[in-house]
């Protein structure tokens, strides 16, 4: 087996222009160069290559990657694509399942049909952003976190995500209006906001504002709640400063 660089980029979709990155890296070496300087790749090329694009299929960087597929042993080699083979299986449910539930919303929204939250949410992960609460929060509140949410009925769940909605639609209402953040209304929907926090943790003076800034500063975030409408989150957070006075340390 000998394919030049230009056949295996048709071949696999990489592009020649990663394919003398990836050399230059050392990621994967040519078979040999020819006096033109294209670079040709045999069978073993070949297999490492499919290695690493499985890899990052996993979104596994560049830098792991290297360590992963510099092993000599077959053996050990195998075992790495059967572990790669059981995410690629577990994503490949997980995207049937989130295909499935967009079909199933599609329909509903054209009939005109009910959708229980279960329905909307089935499919998605929601441990992905795990890792990222416990570096940020600890594993201790973590783990209080998942217990308190797992410890709900499915009504209760349900009930919890519904009324995260209605508070986030009110204070977008608000944001059109140009409310004031220390007013009335705003502050009795932050405190509405804090108590819907508390079910899993309760923020002091310090933590709340934080958490209130991170709702703007992560774009994540703050698009959940300027998905109600522009200022959402901006005027949660200001709304949260003010009420954060009032928490103790």
């Amino acid at each position: 087996m000998d394919l030049d660089i230009a056949a295996v980029a048709r071949l696999t979709g990489v592009t020649s222009r990663t394919l003398r990155h990836y050399d230059a890296i050392g990621l994967l070496t040519p078979a040999w160069t020819g006096h033109d300087g294209r670079r040709h790749y045999g069978e073993a090329e070949l297999l490492r290559l499919q290695h690493i694009l499985v890899l990052r299929e996993l979104d596994v960087p560049l830098e792991t990657i290297a360590s992963i597929v510099d092993t000599d042993d077959p053996a050990l080699t195998a075992a790495l694509m059967r572990d790669h083979h059981t995410a690629l299986l577990a994503r490949r449910d997980r995207v049937a399942a989130l295909a499935a539930t967009v079909e199933r919303t599609l329909i509903r929204l054209e009939k005109g049909l009910p959708m229980t939250t279960d329905d909307m949410f089935d499919g998605f992960d929601h441990e992905r952003y795990e890792p990222e609460a416990r570096e940020r929060w600890g594993d201790d509140a973590v783990a209080r976190s998942n217990a308190a949410w797992k410890g709900l009925s499915s009504e209760a769940q349900r009930a919890h995500l519904a009324e995260h909605e209605a508070v986030a639609a009110k204070l977008a209402r608000l944001a059109a209006d140009d409310a004031d953040p220390a007013g009335a209304e705003a502050q009795a929907l932050v405190a509405r906001h804090h108590a819907w926090v508390s079910l899993f943790w309760t923020p002091g003076r310090e933590a709340y504002t934080g958490l209130g800034r991170m709702y703007v500063d992560d774009a994540r975030f703050r698009a959940t709640y300027d998905k109600h409408g522009d200022g959402t989150a901006a005027l949660l957070r200001d709304a949260i400063a003010v009420f954060a006075k009032g928490l103790p340390d």
